[in-house]
């Protein structure tokens, strides 16, 4: 009976290709569109930061002007469609994989997100930042051993519990704004806001793929995601790329992981496989957070023409 509602639990694009004996087929693939939409989707952040940074000051208080600066630069549009396919694959990948699984792919595409930080403004990487790539690679390499027993897709979880996680979500990400404005660190407030606001379009986009009842989470999906890109896209101007979206990297995946074996159940394998993930999951949220600490120290810095505006940006903005 527990094999049937763990089959059951799953979407239906995770039934159709469960081959019975090991590794899962979907799991398979899921990993791979995983990886691809990790790789595309920080490429495509480093390209909308160079654009949102040359742009005139954007403001959440004026919405369409700030919607048509950034819907005129061909070079953000670019990084919007990259971070738009991106975001398609990783839909792709939730119907056929579990969400931790696929977060902590996410996760240690931070790696791509250094790697090519660090070619396009001719740095090298501080050592933290090195190590933290490593480390990245790590926790994906235990993730693909972990993953040689096939351990379920978990649960759908209770209504509650999942308004109640999605709530207290919305409500840090604000808590987070408003410290970050009271601290005079708005580009490391908006990152971790705009992450906490992608990780309720992350764990929506999971529900929705389950269907029947759930695909209502599509209204969360959109508000999510329509939240966390206007902060991102503030961050870009207040901060350097791997700065913020790195630390919306960071609680882009670590959230929705918990959420997954919190929520939704997600089963973790046993023995020598379950501690393979566990320290997969540590990996890749260590790795991150060495990769975006570089400035999280200091005070909010960019090199745009916004930030050396003879007017300062509002802080609520």
């Amino acid at each position: 009976m527990r094999a049937l509602r763990t089959v059951q639990s799953r979407g239906p694009f995770e039934r159709a290709l469960n081959v019975g004996h090991g590794v899962h087929l979907g799991i398979a693939i899921g990993l791979v569109l995983a990886a691809a939409s990790a790789t595309v989707t920080n490429v495509a952040y480093l390209r909308e930061h160079d654009a949102a940074a040359s742009l005139p000051a954007l403001s959440l208080r004026r919405p369409l002007q700030s919607l048509q600066l950034l819907l005129r630069d061909r070079g953000w549009m670019l990084g919007f469609a990259m971070e738009s396919g991106g975001f398609a694959s990783y839909a792709a990948a939730l119907a056929l994989a579990p969400l931790a699984v696929v977060q902590s792919v996410g996760a240690g595409g931070i790696g791509v997100l250094a790697y090519v930080s660090s070619r396009i403004g001719g740095r090298r990487l501080r050592r933290p930042q090195s190590i933290g790539v490593a480390i990245s690679v790590l926790g994906l390499l235990l993730l693909g051993v972990s993953l040689a027993k096939n351990s379920g897709g978990g649960g759908r979880g209770s209504i509650g519990a999942i308004a109640a996680w999605l709530g207290g979500t919305a409500a840090l990400a604000l808590l987070v704004l408003l410290l970050g404005r009271r601290r005079g660190l708005l580009a490391v407030a908006f990152g971790i806001a705009g992450g906490l606001l992608f990780s309720i379009g992350d764990f929506s986009t999971k529900l929705a793929t389950q269907g029947g009842a759930h695909f209502g989470f599509v209204v969360t999906l959109i508000i999510g995601y329509t939240l966390g890109t206007s902060c991102l896209q503030l961050g870009y101007q207040r901060g350097a790329a791997l700065t913020v979206a790195g630390l919306a990297t960071l609680c882009t995946n670590a959230m929705p992981i918990a959420a997954g074996t919190i929520v939704l159940h997600e089963p973790v394998p046993s023995g020598a496989l379950g501690a393979a993930r566990v320290l997969a999951y540590i990996a890749v949220t260590a790795g991150a957070i060495l990769l975006a600490a570089r400035d999280t120290g200091t005070r909010d810095q960019s090199s745009s023409p916004v930030a050396h505006a003879s007017a300062p940006v509002p802080a609520g903005e």
